[in-house]
């Protein structure tokens, strides 16, 4: 759990970090990929975590600018610059907005009562949710995928080392 607002944001930055070399492997093509025939695709997929970032933070009380047409699906490159743009958003409006303090507040979140350190830790984990979708889509539109939390497979390859079944 955050302690500080320097915590949250350390590891806002690192998650951040993680989820920009996602996006940044993203193609238009790719964009495409459906989860299944008549669903979602990639790239309604990764704009819907993208955009959801200031309307969630908004809503527990930490005003982001929102994005301009969160319903129409840009380029894989505008996807993401908009969360570059966003993530440093996020981190300046915490340091502005929020203090220590903030994080024991308690508010009412999806029918839960809880402190906004545990909303906020939500956000990072729906993000978390949603790239590791986006990185199944990415390998079913044959997509090299980045190392996240490990080597992934092209990763291991690189290393000299036959990846893992």
């Amino acid at each position: 759990m955050y302690a500080t607002v320097q915590d949250l944001i350390v590891e806002w930055k690192n998650e951040a970090v993680l989820t920009q070399k996602v996006l940044d492997g993203l193609t238009d093509h790719a964009l495409g990929q459906q989860v299944y025939p008549g669903g979602r695709t990639l790239g309604r997929i990764v704009w819907h975590f993208v955009t959801n970032i200031p309307d969630y933070l908004t809503e527990f009380g930490v005003l982001v600018e929102k994005v301009p047409n969160p319903n129409e699906v840009p380029s894989a490159k505008e996807i993401a610059e908009t969360f570059n743009k966003i993530s440093s958003r996020v981190v300046q409006a915490l340091q502005e907005q929020w203090t220590d303090d903030s994080l024991k507040h308690v508010q009412n979140a999806f029918g839960r009562m809880e402190s906004n350190a545990t909303i906020f830790m939500g956000l990072i984990k729906h993000i978390v949710h949603h790239r590791g979708q986006v990185t199944v889509l990415m390998r079913q539109a044959e997509l090299p995928i980045p190392a996240v939390y490990g080597p992934s497979k092209e990763g291991w390859v690189q290393l000299g080392v036959t990846p893992p079944l």
